[in-house]
Formats: C-alpha cells, structure tokens, sequence
C-alpha cells in the first residue's frame, strides 16, 4: 500500500465523535477521527514499513501520524528521525503515545530520552519521561542502572512542582512506573510519591486536576500488580 492508498482507508474510518473527542484533547486539522483498534486491519497488511511511516508522519494528519507509529521500525531510526518526529509532535498523544512508544522500542531510547528530559521544552521533556515509563513497564530491571533511576527520582523530587504541565504529568507517571515495575526502587519510589504529595495539573478552559503516584501506587500493590511489565510496547 502506498501513501494515498493509506490515507484514503483512514478517511473510511473516520468517525465525527472519535474526531470530536481527539480535538478535545488537543489535536487539530487535519485528521479524520479514526479509533485506534480499527486501524488494526491495515497495520496487517501492511506490518513494518519505515518510508510509508515516515511520509505519513510528514502529511501532519493527526491519524496518520499516529498510524505512521504503529507500522514505524524503531531498530532503524536514528537519534535526529527521532528529533524530526518530535518537531511534529504538536501535543500529548503525539509526543507521549506515539513518538515515545516508537522510541521505547529502539536500542538508542534512553540515550535520546535524556537529551529530551534536559531539553527544557515541554513536550519533549514529557515524552523523555513517558518513554522511560514505556521502557520500565516493559524491559527487564537488569536494563537500567539503578544509581541512574534513583537520580532520576530525586530529579522528579526537587523539580516536579515547579515543571510545565505535560511534563508534570509524565514525571508523575514515571514515579508510579517506578514504584510498580521497577522492583530495586520499589521503597524509594514510594517514599518520594509520599514526599511529592498531590500534584496539581492546570489545564486551560478546564479544572485543575490532582495526580497522587502514592495512591496509585498502593492501589496496584493491593492487587497484587508490584513487578508488572507488557509483553509489548506497542499495540
């Protein structure tokens, strides 16, 4: 299947409720609202295909994007196709679902994780960290050194707070990975869940919500989930 062949299919499936709902969130024109599990027929098809993943994340279409990173092969992207696929990334579910997850299955993901986290841009901040929360929920603890998360712990710590909103929210996330999937950190995870406490996320023309890694945390141990990883990163 080529470019136009794709994007017509994504146009079939296009529902106004589904594109609705992406725009809510933050997408914008173009995209058509197609749901993610429907596009599960065509990534059969067509399985890996870097260059049609590539020019799909090119047209700037919110679905297309999003499918280019479901057929992506991450074991070939470099460092700077990485880059490029985050000057696109123009929200969340883009820079945290779709470029993070790409990232988190290529050898080169922490390495381009932690330029990103010291960037000082937000989007680019919170797709470093989420990328980690797909790397932790997924490899084994053998993967990452443990002084390194345990750093990167105090970072979320001291800095947290005072951090852009997206990026609060991923750094959040990466607390309650930790305390979850990452056993040699379990306890400090939870100590500094503890010590962060409530963490306040503003979102414009919408109330303010409350992330707590501490509850979430206690709330998998009590079912029994301490030392969950995925079979997979991506769908």
């Amino acid at each position: 299947m080529n470019l136009e062949m794709v994007m017509q299919e994504l146009e079939a499936l296009g529902k106004e409720r589904t594109k609705k709902m992406y725009i809510s969130n933050g997408a914008h024109e173009p995209l058509f609202g197609v749901a993610t599990g429907a596009m599960k027929p065509i990534a059969k098809k067509i399985k890996i295909n870097q260059p049609l993943a590539d020019e799909l994340y090119a047209t700037g279409n919110y679905d297309a994007m999003y499918f280019a990173g479901i057929i992506a092969d991450p074991k070939v992207m470099t460092e700077s196709d990485f880059d490029r696929w985050m000057d696109g990334a123009y929200f969340y579910m883009l820079s945290d679902y779709v470029v993070a997850v790409t990232l988190a299955e290529a050898d080169i993901a922490q390495e381009v994780a932690d330029n990103w986290i010291s960037s000082g841009d937000e989007l680019r901040m919170s797709a470093g960290w989420s990328c980690y929360c797909w790397l932790l929920g997924n490899r084994q603890d053998v993967e990452f050194s443990e002084s390194k998360i345990s750093n990167m712990l105090d970072m979320v710590k001291n800095t947290i707070h005072d951090s852009p909103e997206r990026t609060k929210s991923a750094m959040n996330n990466f607390l309650y990975t930790v305390g979850i999937s990452y056993l040699p950190l379990h306890e400090k995870a939870v100590e500094t869940a503890k010590a962060v406490g409530p963490v306040e996320i503003k979102r414009e023309k919408k109330k303010s919500s409350f992330l707590n890694a501490y509850e979430s945390i206690q709330k998998e141990v009590d079912k029994g989930r301490l030392g969950f990883k995925r079979k997979y990163v991506r769908c």
